[in-house]
């Protein structure tokens, strides 16, 4: 073997190595944002369970993700399943608070029977303070709602916790059920939430 051939047999031995020696994170990108297939939240390895973009007429207000310890294809899978969960919601246009709070206040009470909402009413009234410290969203802010096991429903703008933790479960799929239930608030968005073909 000459020089050559040795050098590149060494090079392509080594390009070789790294590639096997790096991490690959793949991303799911929707409307520019990028989100990562996985995840961890609560110490918990989640997956993206799908992502879409949520529109109003013609424009485009954020894009979001789900995602659950294992990928679930219908709503009674994901409102059941174990371990922490995350809804990421990437700001794609300013939104006042009022504009967000209403909009999640509709949301909720299409997609929830009167007996549950007199439940999480307690909650709702929290949440929606969540939003009145909260002067509006803008373009690019992050909003993560966690369900931790044991602690409850969690939320973070941009990294920083907001507002308190909200302990009920039914409250936290009744906050999913916005996007997921029989009148989600994007009916184009559900099925990609659910990663359907």
């Amino acid at each position: 073997m000459n020089r050559r051939n040795t050098v590149k047999s060494l090079l392509a031995a080594a390009l070789l190595t790294t590639s096997f020696s790096l991490p690959v994170f793949a991303a799911t990108e929707v409307a520019g944002v990028k989100f990562e297939d996985s995840i961890s939240v609560g110490g918990k390895d989640l997956k993206l369970n799908g992502a879409g973009v949520r529109k109003k007429v013609m424009f485009k207000l954020y894009a979001l993700g789900i995602y659950l310890p294992e990928k679930k294809s219908t709503v009674a899978e994901v409102l059941a399943s174990p371990g922490p969960r995350r809804i990421s919601i990437n700001v794609l246009r300013e939104l006042t608070s009022e504009q967000f709070g209403n909009a999640f206040m509709d949301g909720l009470n299409d997609n929830s029977d009167k007996g549950e909402r007199n439940r999480i009413v307690p909650q709702t009234m929290k949440f929606g303070e969540i939003f009145a410290q909260i002067p509006g969203l803008k373009k690019g802010d992050v909003l993560n709602v966690d369900w931790l096991p044991g602690e409850g429903t969690v939320c973070h703008l941009n990294g920083k916790k907001v507002g308190d933790t909200l302990p009920e479960v039914s409250f936290y799929n009744a906050i999913l059920r916005i996007w997921l239930g029989d009148k989600p608030v994007d009916s184009s968005l559900k099925p990609l939430l659910l990663n359907e073909k």
